[in-house]
């Protein structure tokens, strides 16, 4: 449900703010992708706070929640938006770099590989890097991502254990060590890949043809009638 949502305040939020800097360049792709992340934690939040607490339910025993939004409804009616928000710093604290990575290594790829209009491997490219882009992506901020699922699940069975960010990190490290800052890495990053490599070659294709017509790397429209574009410098049109 969320994702829905989050996709496109991304593209949009990214492709306005690229335009309204100015230039294409390596930096503005990395503030451009840093805004869109930021801006997205306010439904990127409280998603994850209602899959995590739905993911921890205990089986075989009377559900809690019947669902998402009876589960954020219920969070609401307990602790207020305060409750909802929870983890909120440390979502910013994952997102804004995150998808700034995301965007630069997308740009960087498609730059390298030659990604150009009439390629017959340009659909694989596109694959190719923005597959690459979501692992670069998780890899970048993968450590705040477990610190904001243990503050998002504290106090969910017997009172809550962490008083914030860095509490969580001294508690995590004494009682588990380094590795538990990569716990269930090697699963997200098989997920990172097809998922990420869907979504940027989807979202090319769909602005090229939507917009009738196509967009250089560099930002220059080109007629219609040339092969799809294969780049998201400017995907304004979300």
């Amino acid at each position: 449900m969320g994702l829905t949502f989050i996709n496109a305040l991304v593209f949009g939020v990214q492709g306005n703010t690229l335009r309204a800097l100015g230039r294409d360049t390596p930096l503005n792709q990395f503030l451009a992708g840093a805004a869109a992340g930021a801006i997205q934690c306010v439904i990127c939040c409280p998603m994850e706070l209602a899959k995590t607490r739905l993911q921890l339910q205990d089986a075989g025993q009377a559900r809690t929640y019947k669902g998402s939004l009876d589960c954020l409804v219920q969070i609401y009616r307990r602790e207020g938006l305060r409750g909802v928000n929870r983890g909120m710093v440390s979502t910013l604290l994952r997102e804004t770099p995150s998808f700034g990575v995301y965007f630069l290594t997308y740009d960087v790829l498609t730059h390298t590989l030659g990604c150009e209009p009439g390629d017959r491997l340009l659909v694989p490219k596109l694959l190719l890097a923005g597959g690459t882009s979501g692992i670069m992506s998780w890899l970048s901020t993968y450590p705040v991502d477990v610190v904001k699922s243990r503050l998002q699940a504290d106090g969910l069975r017997g009172a809550p254990r962490y008083r914030g960010i860095l509490d969580c990190v001294r508690q995590s490290y004494q009682a588990e060590g380094w590795r538990v800052f990569t716990r269930g890495l090697a699963s997200t990053l098989l997920r990172a890949f097809p998922v990420n490599a869907a979504t940027f070659a989807t979202v090319t294709v769909v602005l090229t043809y939507a917009r009738g017509e196509e967009t250089r790397p560099d930002g220059e429209a080109v007629p219609a009638a040339a092969p799809a574009a294969p780049a998201l410098a400017q995907p304004s049109s979300l």
